[in-house]
Parts: structure tokens; C-alpha cells; sequence
């Protein structure tokens, strides 16, 4: 077996050439290693978050015709064979872009341990503040040469756990700039969704002199504190404040003014504000960020309250959801496949689990943890399929289970990211993105 050509092998080979190195078999392994490496392209990732846990059964593993699927039908999709809710008419146009996974098998049935679970790839435990999948993927996928924070979250509701949405031991500098939608306008019927970074102009009362005076005198001190007290803390406190002020002197931030889209296209989003944030995600993968979180947690599409959290009236408040989710989520896919942008960025859609098989007394499903529903799409990804499956009753995973660990190791081999990287915690310990003993999923992987 041939050992990996590094880049003194090229060198001397390539310097040997008349010698006959050229006939000795290298080359072509040489070639081959660096086209790899060329058309190894740096990748996004969106993540399209379902606060209170979505009902699998209403979603992507239907039981129609069984008691506990209740009285959702199934529909046909761009995949023949493959069949999900008629819930999301648009999403199943697109469902060759998609890969289900019908087989997620977890443990946490609880809203705050579950939310901090599947946003770490870590149950919360000790001192240990680990940070959540925006931090440590954008800090792998980092684009330096984009002027924007890598972590953007749209909408986020933050109140099952907030920890889950923070960098942990990676510190400040990976925390994600939060991004709040608005309402504009006197009338419902034509206010329109704007999202706004706060505090990025410059106050009136100041002139550029006097900013970059403050500045200059900022640098200065912050560079003496260093100086005498070097640490991660106040080396993340400079670089956040650095890349503030990067921001603010960017045309950047532009990305996040979606006026100057067609109206027909902002219309296909839907004019809501997690419509509108799938559409600003697109806009912000195209200015360089690495990852974007959009949220999905009420009915309006905004960030309040936990709407997929349906112990009542399960069947009505899903169809409400899945009536803003379903436009999105397929226009986003569309977008970013005419655009060419969809080969490099994954879309990832889950919450924190599913829901109960059995229909409770309230017409609602309960917490699910042991098998349920997630979604990936576009790059690194083989679509058009659904991985795994649940039994007859949705009850138990039959066939390939699907754990935290693994999903993020999967996640992470199709961002190109080495799932076995370590970071070094808060208390010294190396932690790997993806937990120890874990295994990207190879069927859903191209």
C-alpha cells in the first residue's frame, strides 16, 4: 500500500523527473491527490430548527391507515416510492434533494436536556460548557475573508435552554450573532418581515474623528490589559469587539436588507418571519457566513413560544405549522439550486425529538425521544432517499438507528470537517466535535 505524498514527496519527485521518476508510478497518484485537494470545496451549513419537537407522523414517516397515524394522509413524492405527509405538498416536490432519517433513536424526553443534546451532540453534565453545533462548526468553517460574524441565528427561542445556544468553552469570539425579525407597517396586510442588526451605526452626535479616536484609545488599552494578563478570555473579548467594528465599516451588512429581492421570490418564502429568514439565510451563505440557525416555533413563523410542542390538538396545529414551514423550506431548496449554492451548503431540519406514536385524550401527541424524524439536504449528502424505519405503529426503529453522536459525525463528514478534531474545554479536556466511538452514517453520505 502507498503512503500519502506530502508536498517535499511532489518537490522531489517532480525535481526528479528526468531521472525517470515520471515512469516510476507516482505520478498518477500525485494527480490524483491534488485534484482531490483542489476540488475539496469550503462548505456552508444552514440549520432549520423545530422548537418543541415536530410530529414525525405528521411530517416524514406518516402511518396512514394504522390508529396511531390518525387522519393524515400520505402523498407522493419527487422520489417514487418515497412518501411523506400531505402536510408539505411543496417539500415533496423537492424530496429528490432531501434525505430522511426515519430512524433517530434518542434517549431525552425532557424540552431542556433534549434542545441542549441535539444542539451540542453532548448531554449538559459537570463543568463543562460545551458549545453548540453554529460555534464549533462555523469555527471549522470559518471564511475569513467574509466580513460577517461565521454564526448567524434568526429567531432563536432561547428559553427551553439557553446554553444550547451559546459558544461554551470556545468562548465569546464563536458566539452567534442573534438576529431578530420586525414588523413593519400600519396595516396586517401590508407590514412587511425586516431583520436588522442593532447598533451598527454610528451615533449622530459622534463624527468619524471622534469614533476612531475612541477606537485608537480602545486598541490601546485593551492591548496593556493583554499585555499583563494574556488569556482566552480577553483575547475573545478583543477579537468580538474587532469583528464589530468590521462589520460596522462593511457593506456586508447589506445582506441582511431583502429589499432589493423580486417580490415574486420573496412571496414564494413567504412573507412571515421564518420565510423571510430562510431567504436571508440564502443571502448570508452567499456573503461568506458558515452557518445560519433559523427558527421555526409558532404558527406566524416568529421565534416565540415552542408551536411543535402539540400535547393538544396535534393534528390542526401541525397543519398551521407545516403551512409556513413547507413554502420555505422547499424555496429554499430551489433557491439554492439555481444559484449553484445547494452543492455547498448542507440544510439540516429537526427539533429535539418527535412525538408519541399513541394519540392522547387532547387529539395530541406526548414526547418521543425513541423514534422519530430528521432531514438533510444538499451538500456531501446522497438524496432522494429515506434512511431507516420505524415499525407499522411508528413505536420502535427497525432498521439503522440513528443517534445524536452519529447524526453529528455525518453532519460533520459532509461539511468536509474531521468529526474526531478536538477542542480543549473550559476545565482542560479535549472534547472531539463529534462524541468518542461515534460514525458518520455512509449510506447518506455521496
Amino acid at each position: 500500500m502507498k503512503r500519502p505524498i506530502n508536498r517535499r514527496d511532489f518537490a522531489g519527485y517532480t525535481g526528479l523527473s528526468l531521472l525517470g521518476a515520471s515512469a516510476s508510478g507516482w505520478l498518477p497518484d500525485i494527480a490524483a491527490q491534488v485534484d482531490q485537494s483542489a476540488t475539496k470545496k469550503h462548505r456552508n451549513c444552514i440549520l432549520l430548527w423545530m422548537s418543541g419537537g415536530p410530529s414525525q407522523m405528521e411530517t416524514f414517516d406518516p402511518k396512514e391507515g394504522h390508529e396511531n397515524g390518525g387522519p393524515t394522509k400520505s402523498i407522493d413524492t419527487s422520489v417514487p416510492g418515497l412518501r411523506i405527509s400531505e402536510n408539505l405538498p411543496q417539500t415533496a416536490q423537492v424530496m429528490d434533494h432531501l434525505a430522511v432519517i426515519r430512524s433517530m433513536s434518542t434517549k431525552e424526553g425532557d424540552h431542556s436536556r433534549a434542545t441542549y443534546f441535539m444542539h451540542t451532540g453532548y448531554l449538559p453534565q459537570g463543568p463543562i460548557r460545551y458549545p453548540t453545533v453554529g460555534s464549533f462548526l462555523s469555527k471549522e468553517l470559518l471564511d475569513k475573508d467574509c466580513d460577517l460574524p461565521a454564526f448567524v441565528s434568526v429567531n432563536p427561542f432561547q428559553a427551553f435552554s439557553p446554553a444550547a445556544y451559546g459558544p461554551g468553552f470556545l468562548g465569546p469570539a464563536w458566539s452567534p450573532l442573534v438576529v431578530a425579525s420586525r414588523m413593519t407597517g400600519d396595516v396586517a396586510e401590508s407590514q412587511q418581515v425586516s431583520f436588522e442588526v442593532s447598533n451598527l451605526k454610528r451615533s449622530e452626535r459622534v463624527t468619524p474623528a471622534q469614533s476612531d479616536a475612541r477606537l485608537q484609545l480602545l486598541t490601546s488599552l485593551e492591548h496593556n490589559f493583554l499585555k499583563h494578563r494574556p488569556g482566552g478570555p480577553g483575547r475573545s473579548h478583543v477579537q468580538s469587539y474587532q469583528q464589530a467594528i468590521r462589520m460596522m465599516e462593511s457593506g456586508a451588512v447589506d445582506a441582511f436588507n431583502l429589499d432589493g429581492e423580486d417580490d415574486i421570490l420573496r412571496d414564494a418564502y413567504g412573507r412571515n418571519p421564518f420565510g423571510q429568514g430562510c431567504l436571508l439565510a440564502r443571502r448570508l451563505i452567499e456573503t461568506g457566513v458558515s452557518f445560519v440557525e433559523v427558527n421555526l416555533s409558532n404558527a406566524d413563523g416568529a421565534g416565540g413560544g415552542a408551536g411543535w410542542d402539540t400535547h393538544q390538538d396535534n393534528f390542526e396545529a401541525v397543519s398551521s405549522l407545516c403551512g409556513v414551514l413547507d413554502p420555505a423550506w422547499a424555496t429554499l431548496i430551489d433557491d439554492l439550486q439555481q444559484r449553484g449554492l445547494l452543492d455547498d451548503t448542507l440544510v439540516v431540519w429537526m427539533g429535539e425529538f418527535g412525538r408519541t406514536p399513541k394519540i392522547n385524550d387532547n387529539t395530541g401527541r406526548d414526547h418521543w425521544p425513541k423514534s422519530w424524524s430528521a432531514v438533510l439536504a444538499g451538500a456531501g449528502i446522497k438524496t432522494g432517499q429515506a434512511h431507516g424505519s420505524t415499525s407499522d405503529d411508528g413505536m420502535e426503529v427497525t432498521n439503522d438507528p440513528m443517534t445524536v453522536q452519529n447524526l453529528m459525525a455525518t453532519v460533520c463528514k459532509a461539511l468536509n470537517v474531521d468529526h474526531e478534531a478536538t477542542n480543549y474545554s473550559n476545565v482542560g479536556r479535549p472534547i472531539p466535535l463529534s462524541d468518542h466511538g461515534s460514525e458518520p452514517a455512509q449510506p447518506l453520505l455521496s
